[in-house]
């Protein structure tokens, strides 16, 4: 099973459980049925969002420093420049 079946599946099992909570299927307490079960979707998609800003913050906060990369980037800039400056172009 591919990863686009597995993600599918589980969507469509977490949306018929939640249809089926909604249309009141399954008998709750009248307060959870009125007041919590309506609301569901909008608090799963703020906590989808909160878990995703979180990932980016540590990815953020994770990021290794490839100063082979620096290097190679600052001489690439260096080739760049005395190029146009053979063209007669003013760089600096």
């Amino acid at each position: 099973m591919t990863r686009a079946q597995q993600t599918l599946s589980v969507l469509l099992l977490v949306s018929s459980l939640y249809l089926v909570l909604y249309l009141g299927l399954v008998p709750l307490n009248e307060t959870v049925q009125k007041e919590i079960i309506p609301v569901l979707p909008f608090y799963a998609l703020i906590s989808f969002g909160c878990y995703l800003l979180g990932r980016l913050g540590v990815a953020i906060f994770t990021f290794n420093d490839v100063p082979e990369a620096h290097e190679e980037l600052q001489k690439e800039i260096e080739q760049a420049k005395a190029e146009l400056r053979r063209g007669n172009v003013d760089v600096d």
